[in-house]
């Protein structure tokens, strides 16, 4: 058995490949299949099952698609309502592919019908690998609150259980999730880096360590804010949405970004947050292209809104509209920034050590996240984090307006939101590390 896992950073998550040298099972696929068929491809496997450990609420499921175009078996929960035909599978199910054997293991917590599938090769001494979606993660769990913040205890509670249930199998089980890389689906941040298998976890997983209600209470009130456009993935999801190949960006003219300005659309430049600073079209908002594009812009802006990009680089464009598609944003407008095309707008950046020398009054303005801000800030800051800010903006005190966050990167966009508010902002884009090492006083949380 091998297995060959692929990174992606856009969604903070993993993908899995598990073939014993001729066939191959895929799990949690994004809806960028690409990939996953290239590395089948380079093993020289054939891709002959696809399964989802559940119906994802942070991105576009590939799934579906993946499976059609290989004909292969498509593995979901049977208790799941979807709108399309798979393989519904339940508790103790096992199934084989190739000369692997796959054994479904129900895991509800994050979701309800939320599985997990042991693999291993019955002729071979090797551990098994589990692959657990978003149950027991690497030192956490999964979130319970976004199918319904109402549940969040319940399944809390049964995300408790089911992580107890899969400690019994082997501790040489090696532990493949899909969550837990910089989704907001993962319930916790690990304190400490392991082997990766079930018996490390037996030593540092709090979900292993506690009691069921001390545990249950601790993960819930560690949930933080759920980007918003989650919301919309599991609707998606459910009608088979990834099988369809997403709708291209489509071109518009200076005058066109210029009306979706005025109109009060969002229009999205992706160019460096300093480049932007230094001259931007009044209106547009900053939004760097990175791996985080996707999911702050899938945050801000109101879902089914028109929204417009701008661009200097090609390949940015590319990858931004990529990114957007796999959480269904598909279709923007997109426009060129000609180097000719007057740029008026400006804003003021710093560093820590520009904020330390700075005389005078000023707001400083926090838009990191409540554990984050909980942690150090700097006294008298304003907490307002950055997804907040344009609903919120106009809540902040009267005054020049210091923007930060941990790298520079949030503050960006917030500083371009709170400047086309018609505020005096300064951008501080600089890695909060450096608060420290220049003595700049910070205070906690009381």
């Amino acid at each position: 058995m091998q297995v060959l896992t692929l990174e992606i950073p856009e969604l903070g998550n993993h993908t899995h490949l598990v073939h014993d040298g001729r066939q191959a099972l895929v799990i949690d696929p994004p809806r960028d299949i690409a990939p996953i068929e290239a590395a089948a491809e380079a093993a020289g496997v054939e891709i002959t099952a696809v399964a989802d450990t559940h119906v994802h609420n942070d991105y576009v499921s590939g799934a579906l698609g993946l499976a059609r175009r290989h004909g292969a078996d498509y593995l979901l929960s049977a208790d799941e309502s979807v709108q399309f035909e798979r393989v519904g599978v339940r508790d103790g199910d096992v199934l084989t592919v190739g000369g692997l054997q796959v054994t479904v293991l129900a895991t509800p917590g994050h979701t309800r019908h939320h599985q997990a599938f042991a693999v291993h090769d019955p002729d071979a001494a090797a551990p098994a690998a589990l692959f657990s979606g978003g149950s027991l993660l690497h030192g956490t769990v999964g979130r319970t609150d976004l199918v319904d913040r109402r549940l969040r205890f319940d399944l809390a509670r049964a995300q408790w259980r089911s992580a107890r249930t899969l400690a019994l199998l082997d501790p040489a089980t090696r532990l493949l999730p899909t969550h837990g890389f910089g989704s907001f689906c993962a319930g916790g941040t690990p304190s400490v880096e392991t082997d990766g298998t079930i018996g490390a976890e037996l030593l540092v997983n709090p979900a292993l360590l506690l009691d069921r209600d001390p545990f249950v209470e601790e993960l819930v009130a560690g949930f933080g804010p759920i980007p918003s456009y989650y919301d919309q993935m599991a609707p998606l999801n459910r009608a088979g949405a990834g099988r369809a190949r997403p709708r291209p960006g489509r071109p518009v003219t200076r005058d066109e970004v210029t009306d979706a300005i005025l109109d009060g659309q969002w229009v999205i430049d992706l160019r460096r947050r300093d480049t932007f600073a230094r001259g931007h079209l009044a209106g547009s908002v900053s939004v760097e292209y990175s791996h985080q594009f996707a999911t702050y812009v899938g945050w801000l802006v109101p879902w089914a809104d028109d929204l417009v990009l701008l661009y200097d680089r090609a390949q940015d464009v590319g990858s931004a509209l990529h990114d957007l598609a796999a959480i269904g944003i598909e279709g923007p407008g997109i426009h060129d920034l000609d180097p000719a095309t007057a740029l008026p707008a400006t804003f003021r950046r710093t560093d820590w050590a520009g904020f330390r020398e700075h005389v005078g009054p000023r707001v400083v303005v926090d838009v990191r996240q409540r554990d984050e801000y909980d942690e150090g800030h700097l006294p008298g800051a304003v907490h307002l984090p950055v997804h907040e800010v344009d609903r919120r903006g106009l809540e902040l005190p009267p005054g020049e307006l210091w923007v930060h966050c941990r790298s520079g990167y949030r503050a960006g966009i917030a500083s371009s939101l709170l400047h086309n508010a018609g505020r005096s902002v300064v951008h501080v884009d600089d890695s909060w590390d450096r608060v420290t090492e220049l003595a700049i006083p910070t205070t906690v949380a009381a």
